[in-house]
């Protein structure tokens, strides 16, 4: 498959100024900018109704915006949606396949529409159905599937083109801890060969293993975005985490760091239940003198760490409101159930494997 976006490599794979789409009189993007880098992951993070599955159908072609740019691959969303569909996968968040045909008929004709040909598009299938451990029931009807069967073979479906630009709504919602490794894996594999990935995840562990940036939107606008140390950094910076020789020491020892004035912003806290006591660290001056601090003032230390807050306490002081494994469709969204990526909407295909 060729992409114009291989014909002038390094350019951003995605592109988005401006970006606005209302239903009725709410904003699900309100003057959305984004950039994906080719060959990258791209976490989307934000509450429910953020606007994220909003986003991902306008970048797919399955909505049109009431305003602003994308480009995709080099295609612009709005002038060439057809060229565009042949270069994407998308993973909505429901499993979308036949369940007529077996989990292979499904890829195959899959990888026909994408102008696979007929061997290249059964070794394909195959390749993916080993991948997705859906081998031993590659002849077995979808509607005969579980659940977590069906996500993997939507899945392998939106790959089965190896596509310049992925899109992934919550891919892994549902599935267990091993399947979700193998989704991420499969991820890894494809943006190492140089794949554009563009994810939404509440999934906290999801987009620290794999995004190489994210960007948090919150009803329909960009509030933040970097890569995962650099949001960490923003919202609250290093903890220093001291634990004395002698547990019951906490208590006066966050005292003489107080009364120091090295306790930071929010103040040095004992915990008398772990024994630690925990201090905002601002610079690495502070942290110095700290330990300094205590040395001078006969405290015996048993360990020292620093840590940076979790991702899951970065989502919640930038849109504050908490961060659930499974989040519900935007609001305001249409059903999500349509496939991006199929090459010609009359093209009539042999499914017959």
């Amino acid at each position: 498959m060729t992409t114009r976006l291989t014909e002038n490599r390094g350019t951003a794979a995605v592109e988005v100024r401006g970006l606005v789409k209302h239903y009725g009189e709410t904003k699900a993007l309100d003057g959305v900018d984004l950039e994906v880098r080719q060959g990258t992951v791209l976490g989307v993070l934000g509450p429910n109704g953020a606007g994220k599955t909003t986003l991902v159908r306008v970048l797919s072609t399955l909505v049109q915006p009431d305003a602003g740019t994308a480009r995709v691959a080099g295609y612009d969303v709005l002038r060439e949606p057809r060229q565009l569909r042949r270069v994407i996968g998308l993973t909505g968040q429901y499993a979308s396949v036949d369940e007529k045909l077996s989990g292979r008929e499904n890829l195959y004709m899959i990888g026909r529409l994408l102008d696979l040909s007929r061997k290249d598009a059964r070794s394909r299938a195959d390749e993916l159905l080993e991948r997705f451990s859906l081998t031993e029931a590659a002849r077995r009807p979808a509607m005969n599937y579980s659940g977590g069967m069906r996500r993997r073979l939507d899945l392998a479906a939106s790959m089965i083109g190896r596509p310049a630009v992925l899109y992934l709504d919550e891919p892994t919602t549902g599935l267990d801890p091993r399947t979700r490794n193998e989704v991420w894996e499969e991820v890894q594999r494809m943006v190492a060969e140089g794949a554009t990935v563009l994810l939404t995840t509440q999934y906290m562990e999801e987009a620290e293993q794999l995004a190489n940036e994210l960007t948090v939107i919150d009803r329909g606008r960009v509030i933040a975005n970097g890569r995962v140390a650099e949001l960490k950094a923003k919202v609250g910076g290093r903890t220093l985490q001291i634990s004395p020789a002698e547990p019951a020491q906490a208590a006066a020892m966050a005292a003489a760091i107080t009364e120091a004035g090295l306790d930071g912003v929010a103040g040095a806290i004992a915990d008398p239940a772990e024994g630690v006591v925990n201090v905002p660290i601002l610079s690495d001056g502070q942290l110095t003198a700290v330990v300094a601090l205590l040395g001078a003032r006969g405290f015996s230390l048993a360990g020292i760490s620093t840590h940076l807050p979790s991702l899951d306490e970065v989502f919640l002081a930038i849109t504050g409101q908490k961060s659930t494994p499974q989040d519900a469709q935007d609001a305001n969204d249409p059903d999500d159930q349509q496939r991006a990526g199929t090459a010609r909407d009359d093209e009539k295909v042999e499914v017959a494997v």
